[in-house]
């Protein structure tokens, strides 16, 4: 999703983050920098050194609505929210301080299309995939994520304990994320599934009966039935395929001279137990979320 989904409504409160040892899939603590971005040595990561997009500045990208539990109150520039954090803490490790963060409204599908960017990174739920890869640089993951499935409580499809259970469902997702291509390759549903602009759109749709269930990752799923569709139940989550876990990444343009530092900065964050931290503070556990089969 972006890709995996979002939604624009009151950060979620503290007394709903659910503290468990399943919070989201664990941290690797292995390196991911990009490989087909070019070697960068120790000293072209100063800050004085960056070819960033604005001289003394870091210039952000994400879109706009910005959705919890991702970024709070449509305000990537708050600090508050997981990814709002993430991209400070990615600001300074990499030399900046938060009043040189510049923002950039940039669409989902934008984000990862060919072309020059007008940002030096994007964070808005964008799964690494070697698709996407082909047109941008990606850091390493700052986020594993799974998939899951919400249904209004009354649904039939509310009760289904597999991938199988769903197959008959009219089933909806936001375009061009791995939720769609959760429900096309995974569900693989018989029915044409909804494909909606935004999550926003694909949570009425849901509200109003248009669809019987949809797909987003599990941090917004967790949101979306605790604060904002609260007849909805999360029915389950997929697991990893193949043992390898979805992660989010930070959206550079092909061939960034940043990637190599992005992605050291991010991997410096996980291995000090930053971003785990982040995680818990932001994000729902996923607790009550059995794997659908």
């Amino acid at each position: 999703m972006h890709l995996t989904a979002r939604s624009l409504l009151p950060v979620l409160p503290a007394l709903l983050v659910i503290a468990a040892a399943t919070a989201c899939a664990p941290q690797d603590t292995s390196s991911e920098a990009d490989a087909s971005s070019s070697a960068s040595s120790a000293s072209s990561c100063d800050p004085g050194a960056l070819a960033t997009e604005a001289k003394g500045k870091l210039t952000v990208g994400t879109d706009k609505p910005a959705y919890a539990p991702w970024f709070q109150d449509d305000d990537p520039a708050s600090g508050k929210g997981f990814e709002s954090a993430v991209a400070y803490a990615v600001a300074k490790a990499l030399g900046y301080e938060k009043n040189q963060v510049v923002w950039q409204t940039v669409p989902f599908n934008n984000s990862f299309a060919p072309g020059e960017k007008n940002f030096d990174f994007d964070i808005n739920q964008i799964s690494i995939s070697d698709e996407r890869k082909r047109a941008v640089d990606f850091s390493s993951g700052y986020y594993d994520v799974r998939q899951a499935v919400i249904a209004l409580k009354d649904s039939p499809y509310a009760k289904a304990t597999t991938a199988a259970g769903l197959k008959g469902a009219k089933l909806g997702a936001q375009v061009g994320t791995t939720s769609l291509d959760t429900v096309n390759q995974v569900i693989k549903p018989t029915r044409q599934p909804a494909v909606f602009q935004k999550n926003d759109f694909a949570k009425s749709a849901l509200r109003n009966g248009q669809v019987d269930a949809i797909v987003v990752d599990l941090p917004t799923a967790f949101y979306i039935t605790s604060a904002e569709v609260p007849d909805a139940k999360v029915v389950g989550q997929f697991a990893d395929s193949a043992g390898a876990a979805e992660k989010f990444g930070l959206v550079l343009d092909k061939g960034s001279a940043l990637t190599s530092c992005v992605s050291r900065a991010v991997d410096g964050l996980r291995t000090d137990g930053t971003l785990a931290a982040l995680e818990k503070q932001w994000l729902s556990d996923a607790v009550n979320a059995p794997v659908l089969k």
